[in-house]
């Protein structure tokens, strides 16, 4: 007989008295991916005795562009007409929704404002350090939707498939637990590629300073980023009902330009690196 993991667990952490705000998991795990994020990136800074000014504001652009560019791409990419007539939901983030690749596009945004203003550099120059600890964060998001109970996969008869609680919302307000039948853990999976990925570039940077060679970390990135999420999408369910006659769902839709993306920005690094070795 085949023996699943039943996932139980509540996404609130707990309640602060007197306001009762509840404080959910999926926030620490945000802000705990945030604070070892900057503590990646500034020791990069001190490796390379950067300015410490650039470091401020790169960390408050990232925590601006990342947190705003997700919501939209959620709102935008997922459900426009929902959010279309329902606006003030908009800012709602804590009910959750937010979008991956609305994120990345909103830290490119902030790169290129960052690059522009303040360093003067290329915009490689900054993604080959910033992605070390974007990695991090992704993987720590992932596990918040885990405990959120979201984003998980179709029906499986793997030993490792998860039973997740349908009814999660209801549930708090008193109602019996409605379970899923066993599901991939795609949370899970995602999450172990994104860790990956992160100690992968962290290695070319560390070991190996392959940020020498402008944009073969990033590229690397993007390419381990966008084909794994991409891969991982045919065995999660339908997030949204206009993807269910879709031959490729939003998600890989959305991975195809960054897959490129990353192909063409490692090329050209791996001809830097040639160049000068």
């Amino acid at each position: 007989m085949l023996s699943f993991i039943v996932w139980k667990i509540d996404p609130i952490a707990f309640t602060i008295p007197l306001i009762e705000r509840e404080i959910r998991w999926y926030g620490i795990a945000f802000a705990t991916g945030f604070a070892i994020g900057s503590w990646i990136v500034q020791k990069i800074w001190e490796k390379e005795k950067l300015s410490e000014i650039w470091f401020d504001k790169l960390f408050i652009y990232i925590i601006i562009s990342s947190t705003i560019g997700s919501r939209l791409g959620h709102c935008i990419f997922y459900n426009p007409n929902y959010y279309l007539q329902n606006p003030i939901n908009i800012i709602k983030i804590w009910e959750g929704g937010l979008s991956s690749h609305g994120g990345t596009i909103g830290i490119i945004i902030a790169v290129w404002i960052f690059s522009k203003k303040i360093t003067h550099k290329s915009m490689l120059w900054t993604f080959d350090r910033l992605v070390i600890p974007v990695g991090f964060v992704a993987f720590l998001i992932r596990i918040g939707n885990l405990i959120n109970h979201e984003i998980y996969g179709q029906q499986t008869n793997v030993p490792w498939a998860f039973v997740f609680i349908k009814n999660l919302t209801y549930v708090h307000q008193g109602m019996n637990p409605i379970f899923t039948e066993p599901s991939h853990p795609t949370q899970l999976y995602e999450a172990f590629f994104y860790a990956l990925t992160a100690c992968l570039c962290l290695w070319m940077y560390w070991k190996k300073k392959y940020y020498m060679y402008q944009g073969l970390i990033f590229g690397i990135f993007l390419i381990c980023i966008f084909f794994s999420r991409f891969l991982i999408e045919f065995y999660k369910n339908v997030q949204e009902p206009f993807e269910k006659n879709m031959i490729l769902n939003m998600g890989q839709l959305l991975s195809i330009p960054f897959i490129i993306a990353g192909i063409y920005i490692t090329y050209k690094g791996l001809k830097l690196k040639n160049k000068t070795t």
